[in-house]
């Protein structure tokens, strides 16, 4: 008999227990890549997590996702307000290649069926699918592919668009889990970002606020606030131009829009904005303001739209929109501009304009809202400002009423009743010496009261009423030639000055007074002037002496001939003489045929 060998059962078993070995050491090592991959995705997670800058947190999503899935090329596309792509970040992509390829894209072709469709989609090869529109000049081969959405919320936010499987053909649905995983993490980071980027925005925007609140209850002229305020605003709104307009012509010059009640637009319900003619570039600043210095903005245009809707209005393209006013010349190289109007209660103050230069972003409404708080509460600022300064001059004048009440009744009557004190003692006084003393000083003291009454007469008058009548007129004058004269005169008015003299002649009074004064300055080489302007019965008189060198024997006298001829012109006199004791007497003397006599008179004792 032969001898049985027993080595097949043996080695069955032995080659059964080598493929259970393989199997559970490839299964061993896809729990370590499963658990290699889990981990990458936890510190990809924890990464994107912990920043707080949102383009810082945008950028480390897309570099974590092309981690993550093993991809070529990357990128995070930001949904605009409008459906399209605002915003598009790319990793992998080189810049000489993104300079070659130009433009970025706006959301068409696949990555505008993501937008359409926010749900992940992958695809094996892009040229395939029938949404694919190619790609430009420059671009770099792609073929494998993989989005998913971004979701905030109940909102997308964005996509992120992974190409080019490294070690394989394409991605699989282990990729689609781990970056859809990627984009619920990212999602909540970008919220968080959103979140403390706004609370940010917030308090820049309220301390600007604070500071030009500051700035108007300080007492900063008007137009330096205005600057101010407009330059926090292009600051804060990351704009590179910046307008502030404002209705009224006179505050294209730099005048206060609003004040005392000029330069504001009135509103209830839906009235209309100003006409065009009244919409002027207060002030500017950034790139290009040079341009806007003086234009004035038609009715249609962005700056009416605003004031008209109440509320901030936004254009892509102010170059080529048919609202903007100003011209396209001035809007050239502009890009996407936002204006709100600056508000108040039922005031509108003017209109904040800021444009961006041509390529960036548009003002979303993130960054509207601010801006329009910002600019009413800067209104709002300049409403009260404008409200403590008229309660200041309203007690201003009210004091002055007194100071004045007070000269006149207390003053005046106590110097009124001396001065007749001293005319009834003349009589028992027998000494010529101390007689003449006496007539001196009722002479001194019914010059002081003729003095008090026109000062009296100044405190009464407002500024704003000073250069309606003849005695402010006066005033302002013999104030103007303080400058060249170096010193101030004194200044007499007597009689009804501002009812008896008829328009004509109060314009000649004006004009021969400053040509005296300008005389006195050039030629008399006087310390001291008097200016003495009496209305008595039917005639007007002009006395201005000083102290000077007096009249030389020759010279030139075309300043005396253009007073003489002035008094011929309505049949008066001029005369030039020394006064008693020294210096120069000029005299000019009128006759008033008409007019009202009956303001109260403004003498002294006599």
């Amino acid at each position: 008999m032969g001898q049985v060998r027993h080595t097949t059962g043996g080695e069955v078993p032995r080659l059964r227990l080598d493929e259970l070995l393989l199997e559970l050491e490839s299964r061993i090592e896809a729990v370590r890549g499963t658990r290699d991959r889990v981990h990458d995705l936890l510190e990809a997670v924890l990464s994107v997590g912990r920043e707080l800058d949102l383009p810082q947190v945008l950028r480390r999503i897309v570099e974590a996702a092309v981690a993550l899935v093993d991809a070529e090329y990357g990128a995070l596309g930001v949904i605009g307000e409008d459906e399209r792509l605002a915003q598009f970040l790319h990793v992998g992509v080189s810049t000489e290649q993104s300079a070659e390829i130009g433009a970025l894209p706006s959301g068409d072709g696949i990555l505008g069926e993501l937008i359409r469709n926010p749900s992940p989609l992958r695809i094996a090869n892009l040229t395939d699918h029938p949404a694919s529109s190619g790609f430009p000049p420059g671009h770099p081969p792609m073929r494998s592919f993989l989005g998913v959405p971004i979701r905030v919320g109940d909102t997308v936010f964005g996509n992120l668009y992974l190409t080019e499987k490294r070690n394989a053909a394409a991605f699989d649905t282990e990729d689609e889990t781990v970056l859809a995983t990627l984009a619920m993490a990212a999602g909540v980071a970008i919220e968080k970002a959103r979140l403390y980027d706004e609370a940010q925005r917030r308090e820049r925007w309220l301390a600007a606020s604070a500071e030009v609140t500051s700035s108007l209850l300080s007492g900063a002229p008007h137009a330096r606030v205005l600057e101010l305020v407009l330059e926090r605003a292009r600051t804060l709104a990351d704009a590179t131009l910046g307008l502030l307009v404002v209705p009224g012509g006179g505050a294209a010059q730099g005048a206060p829009a609003g004040a005392a009640g000029e330069g504001r637009a009135r509103r209830t319900g839906s009235a209309e904005p100003p006409p065009a003619a009244e919409l002027r570039t207060a002030c500017a600043s950034g790139a290009g303001s040079e341009a806007f210095a003086q234009v004035r903005f038609d009715d249609d245009g962005l700056v009416a739209a605003a004031l008209r809707a109440d509320t901030a209005v936004t254009s892509a393209d102010p170059a080529h929109d048919p609202r903007p006013g100003g011209g396209t010349d001035s809007w050239s190289g502009t890009g996407p501009a936002v204006a709100v109007p600056m508000g108040a209660g039922d005031g509108v103050r003017g209109v904040l304009l800021l444009a961006r230069a041509v390529g960036r972003a548009p003002f979303t409404a993130a960054e509207t809202g601010p801006l329009r708080g910002f600019a009413g509460q800067a209104a709002l600022a300049m409403e009260l400002a404008d409200r403590r300064r008229d309660a200041e001059q309203l007690a201003l004048f009210a004091d002055r009423d007194r100071i004045a009440r007070d000269l006149h009744d207390l003053a005046i009557q106590r110097l009124f009743a001396t001065g007749m004190t001293l005319q009834s003692a003349q009589r028992f006084v027998e000494h010529p010496g101390a007689a003449e003393r006496l007539e001196r000083a009722v002479d001194d003291l019914d010059d002081t009261i003729k003095i008090i009454r026109s000062t009296i007469f100044g405190l009464r008058t407002r500024p704003g009423e000073r250069g309606a009548t003849l005695r402010g007129r006066v005033t302002d004058a013999t104030e103007a030639a303080v400058a060249t004269l170096g010193f101030r005169p004194a200044l007499v008015t007597e009689g009804p000055v501002d009812t008896a003299v008829q328009p004509p002649v109060a314009d000649a009074v004006t004009a021969v007074l400053v040509e005296a004064l300008s005389n006195v300055a050039r030629h008399a080489g006087a310390s001291a002037a008097e200016v003495r302007l009496t209305v008595a019965g039917d005639r007007l008189t002009l006395v201005v002496a000083d102290d000077g060198v007096g009249m030389p024997r020759r010279g030139r006298r075309s300043g005396l001939r253009n007073l003489e001829d002035r008094a011929h012109a309505f049949d008066g006199t001029l005369t030039v003489g020394p006064g008693e004791e020294g210096g120069t007497v000029v005299t000019w003397v009128v006759p008033l045929t008409d007019g009202p006599l009956g303001e109260e008179g403004t003498g002294g004792i006599r």
